[in-house]
């Protein structure tokens, strides 16, 4: 083995160890790497400086690999953009959080060599983010929901639609019987194991209008006792769908209204989903009342919570600035006044929803839908709970046993969010216990999230009212 080198240039080619790895001829291996195929090398000089390097692989021919990937790649930012840790919103480049750009990598400066895809390719590019990130859409899914199934499960389409409108609880439960006596409740349950993510977060909105319109919201598929109470073939479909989402207390407000909404038309491009919320007309997938008629109170509660969640986007955003936060920051006051301003926008939209809501007509049935709902705790919007993580008490105190009750019918990675949340804007709430300017803005921080409460609690309300009754006709 010989390194040809001058004192004034540097011969460029390749030379071949007796391992088989090429080896630029301006950068000399270190002796101590020792020979073995499987043992990393120290290259010095040349461009790169002195670095490890992974050991070469074995030229095949067509088989070239990308050049400039090492088995060890680390996730960089887009251009211009400092890199951040997941879930944080902290620059990686702060201190204690280790770069994820490095200067120069070892393969950078090693001209690319054919050789075989690795077993296990690292990603190369930025980390993909995941789908239910809260800074990018808030709690809403990636994508508008599933407007129909397809295939077998257009009968639980078909089932969900008659139950939402059935005049009462009776009528609800004979739908599931007459299913369950035509095995079609047990033909579903053998293929839930087919179905995509996307398709079976879309059965369990219809799983839970079934559950809900049957009077069963408070019920847990897998227990003992609600076999005593509910279908048992309906129990075993609406459990493998909670093992296919990983969600056992998905029968909520959440599911209900978050994947029961598409835009009345089609857009004509591609647009952010909460952008899409916001801006379009949006129509529920299961009607709670039949077709051809007005919409019912119930169906606009729902489209309210999620246009609440789309307007919300921002309050997420917010959320992950305030974390980590010294109170001390100049920034902080600046982020809880953009904090008041929208809860301000959020609680305006409720009170323009409140006309429309109001003068919809409503059945015994759907307000006993809403009174079950209520009393199990399922009707807590997403955004308002995102706001609390952030405030501490929000518009009650409650302690960490209620807190974790109404986060129960949130997803797991949104659970886990707010959990986060909770620990890492814990220096901001110490606001509370100070004097002074910045305290004052957090108090008032506080104040609107309070009135934005009590203006959701007075939209609920107006939805489980008693429809007022026709006026007479004039003589």
């Amino acid at each position: 083995m010989t390194t040809i080198t001058s004192a004034s240039t540097t011969t460029t080619g390749t030379m071949t160890t007796p391992a088989g790895a090429t080896t630029p001829t301006g950068a000399t291996p270190d002796p101590s790497a020792g020979t073995h195929p499987s043992a990393a090398r120290r290259v010095t000089g040349g461009a790169a400086g002195s670095t490890e390097v992974p050991p070469a692989r074995r030229a095949t021919a067509g088989g070239a690999g990308p050049a400039g990937t090492t088995e060890s790649a680390s996730a960089t930012a887009p251009p211009g953009e400092p890199a951040t840790a997941p879930g944080t919103g902290i620059s990686a480049d702060a201190p204690g959080i280790p770069s994820a750009t490095p200067a120069t990598s070892a393969t950078e400066a090693l001209p690319s060599t054919p050789s075989a895809p690795p077993t296990s390719p690292a990603p190369t590019g930025p980390a993909p983010a995941t789908p239910h990130d809260p800074c990018t859409h808030g709690f809403l899914p990636e994508r508008p929901p599933v407007r129909s199934m397809i295939g077998t499960w257009t009968r639980l389409d078909a089932m969900a639609r008659a139950a939402a409108v059935a005049p009462d609880r009776e009528a609800a439960v004979a739908l599931v019987e007459r299913a369950r006596r035509a095995e079609e409740l047990s033909a579903l349950r053998q293929r839930v194991s087919r179905l995509s993510l996307r398709n079976a977060e879309a059965a369990a909105m219809r799983i839970a209008v079934i559950a809900v319109s049957c009077g069963w919201c408070g019920l847990d598929p897998q227990a003992p006792a609600a076999r005593e109470v509910a279908d048992e073939a309906f129990l075993d479909l609406w459990a493998a769908i909670a093992h296919r989402i990983d969600h056992d207390q998905f029968v909520a407000l959440p599911t209900l209204a978050l994947h029961n909404w598409v835009p009345e038309r089609k857009p004509r491009r591609h647009i952010p989903i909460d952008q899409l919320a916001r801006t379009e007309v949006l129509v529920p997938i299961v009607r709670w009342a039949p077709e051809g008629q007005p919409l019912s109170r119930l169906d606009r509660l729902m489209l309210a919570a999620t246009r609440l969640e789309a307007h919300g986007i921002w309050l997420f955003r917010l959320a992950e600035t305030l974390a980590g936060r010294s109170p001390d920051d100049s920034s902080t006051p600046t982020a809880l006044r953009r904090l008041v301003r929208v809860q301000h926008a959020l609680r305006a939209q409720l009170l323009a929803e409140a006309t429309d809501l109001t003068a919809a007509p409503a059945t015994p049935q759907q307000r006993a839908v809403l009174g079950a709902l209520a009393e199990q705790g399922a009707l807590e919007p997403p955004v308002l709970q995102a706001a609390e993580a952030v405030l501490g008490i929000g518009g009650r105190r409650m302690g960490e046993g209620r807190r974790q009750l109404l986060r129960r019918h949130l997803p797991a990675q949104h659970r886990a969010w707010l959990s986060a949340m909770d620990r890492h804007c814990a220096p901001v709430r110490t606001l509370a216990h100070r004097g002074g300017p910045d305290a004052a803005v957090y108090r008032e921080a506080q104040e609107s999230l309070i009135a934005l409460r009590r203006t959701y609690t007075a939209l609920v309300q107006a939805a489980a009212r008693p429809a007022a009754p026709p006026l007479p006709a004039a003589a």
